[in-house]
């Protein structure tokens, strides 16, 4: 098929009641509207012609697209077969064939776009092409390093990831090799990997011709092609269209043009459309996502009709003021603010909650070990390690906050890193609950919890977890997770031990993990569609947040949006954190990032960030309740010890106490009690000096605490 003329072809409220399943008649549809609000319920009612909804972040749109489905089989306006949800992963799909399944509605199709295409065009390949269809190459990096070495061209890992990168990028946009000078020019996309955009152009070329040389097709082809097929042959996609007669778009504001293009091609001159999208969480552009489909929704389609959710229901008002004021431009004073277009501006309705906390670091380190402090308050405040999140801009920042948990002990998990349903022991697990299911139903007691718990103790699953941390922990931690799960689906849905291996192949397919047992560190591109009880935000200085490479003025906006994205995913308790420098010791020449001009507390010395006109008596009186409220007596009781021995030094070196070491030290000291001197350096605050001035009677203090009564 030719390439040219294909590309020519111009993502709930949190913690809601359980779902009502939907009966079959006109009542049992009206349940379902009674559990919407006033906008999500005209979502739902709007059944036939276009729809555009504009949800802002934990407004619940997922639930008023679930609901509006299901109220459309319930009314018989719809039938499940005949509904496509395209999301924009895996996760959001699986997720939303559970909702469904949680409301009675089996049988609608939730897919990815990528995922949607290629069901399609490997069913219809033999027909429209004949044969096998062609693999698919997982990764470009060894096609373009091919085509680069053609060229003369370096082939080190930095050029070949950006090349790759900018291939997928003209994919995506439809722009063909002979295009992409001009097209790159216009998008401002030039340097690309240090190469002049002619070059690049033809890396463009020499990579199709590596490619089909090798005979295989990489993920674009697999929308490309399809689009193809549906363009050459009207009988498939009458087919294609007869299937599918009503569409539902989540995530639309990421929507690329070469997705565009298959959706057109999908729904023919129908107008059963309805795009859920919200331009605030624009961050992808630089793959060539755009929102222009978003916002141009209503040009498009004559007569279609626009619904804003702007009821929040994830986040306390604290943390919905803070995202408002960081999308605004007018970000002083309490007037009303000037959003961007399109933009919604979100109404809390939670309770209140704890004010944001805003923290600045002397360096990374004290900010990694900032985060422990935060992590152990949060647990001994009741919030369980599952619900707490470190968001960070680049993946590199995360590891000095790996380590910084490692050596407290703190479980955590990298998203990005290893799959849950990749990992052995739960593989294994699901053996066992199949093996179960299918040969000991006499033993099996039809309490699915209780079956699960049985089953999975073989493989050592326990009632309490491990006392020893690391790989045993984790093992027990995916177990666990799993228990859980049998847990709410036995509580949803009612079902057995069969269903549930079913459930947790679908997940596993659609890598739908629950949730496990431990801190969750994530860059902020990959928190989107995610929250939490608690957010950790670290790294919000200028030349991280916005990230350096961030030049233009439209880039410097996504970056805006990007920290509105990780701002969101707080459910109640929000810390924003920020380094003066990278190293210990380093220049201090880091700055708060400027979306949060007029916001950041002028007064930034480590600990609460509070604004200069509170006094440092109030602030120290302040800090002192939290602390005692946060920490057990123990803990409280080793902080007085501190203090005391601090005074007893200032007064024999007739220096103010502080400068021997400030309260928020010696709290940090107190919670970690370090047992080394490297453990006690680790501890914000603590330099090479006074480490060597006072770390071996700090120890000694401790040591003795622990060994004594107040260690309880």
């Amino acid at each position: 098929m030719n390439q040219t003329r294909l590309s020519r072809t111009r993502r709930a409220p949190a913690r809601h009641s359980p779902d009502p399943a939907p009966a079959d008649d006109r009542g049992g549809a009206e349940a379902l509207l009674e559990a919407l609000d006033p906008d999500q319920r005209e979502v739902a009612e709007h059944l036939e012609g276009p729809l555009c909804v504009l949800a802002g972040a934990g407004t619940g749109k997922t639930r008023a697209m679930t609901y509006r489905i299901a109220y459309g089989v319930a009314t018989g306006a719809y039938q499940a077969t005949q509904v496509l949800a395209v999301t924009f992963t895996s996760r959001a799909a699986g997720e939303m064939r559970s909702r469904l399944a949680d409301l009675g509605v089996p049988g609608v199709q939730a897919r990815t776009f990528h995922s949607a295409a290629l069901r399609q065009l490997t069913y219809f390949w033999p027909t429209a092409v004949g044969g096998r269809r062609p693999e698919i190459q997982p990764h470009k990096a060894s096609l373009v390093a091919t085509a680069a070495r053609r060229l003369g061209l370096g082939t080190d890992r930095a050029v070949v990831r950006d090349l790759a990168a900018e291939v997928e990028w003209a994919k995506v946009t439809l722009t063909l090799p002979e295009d992409y000078v001009q097209a790159a020019t216009a998008a401002r996309r030039t340097g690309v990997a240090g190469l002049e955009a002619e070059t690049v152009a033809r890396v463009l070329s020499a990579y199709e011709e590596a490619k089909n040389e090798r005979g295989v097709i990489d993920f674009e082809d697999v929308l490309l092609l399809q689009i193809g097929i549906l363009l050459d042959r009207e009988d498939i996609a009458s087919q294609v269209r007869s299937q599918y007669k009503h569409f539902v778009v989540d995530e639309y504001q990421d929507v690329s043009p070469l997705q565009q293009r298959l959706l057109d091609l999908w729904l023919g001159r129908r107008r059963q459309l309805c795009v859920v999208g919200d331009v605030s969480q624009t961050i992808y552009s630089f793959t060539g996502a755009t929102p222009d489909y978003l916002t141009g929704f209503a040009s498009r389609y004559e007569g279609a009709r626009t619904v804003r959710l702007s009821r929040d229901y994830r986040s306390t008002p604290q943390v919905v003021s803070l995202a408002n004021r960081v999308l605004s431009r007018s970000r002083r004073g309490g007037g009303n603010l000037r959003l961007p277009a399109g933009a919604v501006e979100l109404v809390a309705q939670r309770p209140s909650g704890p004010q944001v906390r805003f923290d600045t670091y002397d360096d990374d380190v004290a900010e990694a070990e900032g985060v422990v402090a935060q992590v152990q308050r949060l647990r001994s405040a009741g919030v369980p390690l599952s619900q707490v999140a470190v968001l960070y801009r680049t993946n590199s920042q995360s590891e000095v906050v790996e380590q910084a948990l490692a050596s407290a002990q703190i479980g955590y998990l990298v998203r990005g890193g290893e799959r849950f349903f990749e990992r052995e022991e739960v593989k294994r697990a699901m053996a066992l609950l199949l093996g179960a299911a299918r040969t000991e139903r006499e033993f099996l007691t039809g309490d699915l919890g209780a079956d699960v718990r049985t089953v999975l103790a073989r493989e050592g699953w326990s009632q309490e977890p491990p006392a020893a941390q690391g790989a045993v922990r984790e093992r027990w931690d995916s177990l666990n997770a799993l228990v859980q799960l049998a847990d709410e689906l036995a509580s949803a849905r009612g079902i057995g031990l069969d269903a549930f291996h079913v459930e947790l192949m679908e997940r596993a397919a659609a890598q739908n993990a629950p949730s496990v047992e431990g801190v969750t560190l994530s860059s902020l591109h990959a928190a989107k569609g995610l929250e939490w009880d608690a957010v950790l935000l670290v790294g919000a200085c200028e030349g991280l947040l916005p990230i350096s490479l961030a030049e233009t003025d439209s880039a410097v906006e996504e970056e805006r949006r990007l920290l509105y994205v990780g701002v969101t995913r707080a459910r109640e308790h929000l810390v924003i954190s920020c380094a003066r420098a990278r190293q210990p010791g380093g220049r201090a020449s880091r700055k708060p990032t400027r979306f949060l001009e007029g916001i950041w507390p002028t007064d930034s010395a480590p600990g609460r960030g509070s604004p200069s006109r509170v006094s440092a008596r109030q602030r120290s009186r302040q800090a002192a309740a939290d602390f005692e409220a946060a920490h057990d007596p123990a803990t409280v009781a080793l902080f007085e010890e501190l203090r005391s021995w601090r005074a007893d030094v200032a007064r024999e070196l007739s220096k103010p106490a502080f400068t021997v070491f400030p309260d928020a030290t010696l709290r940090d000291i107190a919670v970690v009690r370090p047992s080394t001197l490297p453990q006690l350096s680790l501890v914000r605050g603590v330099g090479a000096t006074k480490l060597q001035d006072y770390g071996g009677a700090v120890l000694s203090l401790v040591r003795k605490f622990q060994e004594g009564d107040g260690a309880g």
